[in-house]
């Protein structure tokens, strides 16, 4: 799951950190309330996701729960890649 946090935090950095030196968030921060990312922005990380991983994401899981910080994002991709592969 580590390497998933990591490429889910560098694409949240490349695409939503928008000052130099700025990307210190941790892994369980807020998108949302630290306004990192805005809900049109959550759009554009599931489909990172879903492209990154060949994930299906079915809509009742585009909630905040599964797409507010780096670790709910890599919980809820291992959670769906560990279903597809038992």
């Amino acid at each position: 799951m580590q390497q998933i946090e990591q490429e889910v935090r560098q694409f949240v950095v490349e695409n939503f950190v928008r000052t130099a030196g700025d990307g210190q968030f941790s892994n369980t921060d807020s998108f949302l309330e630290t306004g990192l990312i805005d809900s049109m922005g959550i759009l554009n990380l599931v489909e990172f996701v879903r492209g990154q991983y060949a994930i299906q994401i079915e809509d009742e899981e585009l909630v905040p729960e599964h797409w507010d910080s780096v670790r709910q994002v890599a919980d809820f991709v291992q959670g769906k890649m560990s279903t597809v592969c038992d």
